[in-house]
């Protein structure tokens, strides 16, 4: 009985410490995504003097496309850029059905 104990308690500690010595980093694919983004948006002619921001919520549809759902900005003319840019457009690894939210910056 004591040497069944004895090797459960080895087993466990060389299970844990394998698990623990793994350097499994998950991958972000809001970061991404934000990065594909960001290669549709580069080229702007945005003359402004200050930096512009917004919030893109958007969703993927079945095709791997981005349908817009909303741009939180007070530029109106930021708002419309962006929905024409984004607006169906394919995105590589995304998953349909679901909300993302991405920040976005027009820098001057």
């Amino acid at each position: 009985m004591r040497k069944i104990s004895l090797v459960l308690v080895a087993s466990l500690l060389l299970t844990a410490g394998n698990v623990l010595a793994n350097d499994y980093k998950p991958e972000n694919p809001t970061k991404k995504l934000a990065t594909q983004i960001h290669k549709m948006l580069e080229d702007n002619s945005f003359d402004e003097s200050y930096d512009l921001t917004a919030d893109v919520r958007f969703t993927i549809n079945d095709k791997g496309e981005i349908v817009v759902l909303s741009v939180a900005t007070s530029n109106q003319a930021l708002e419309g850029f962006v929905k024409v840019r984004l607006n169906y457009k394919k995105l590589d690894n995304a998953q349909a059905g679901k909300i993302y939210t991405v920040p976005v910056r027009i820098e001057a």
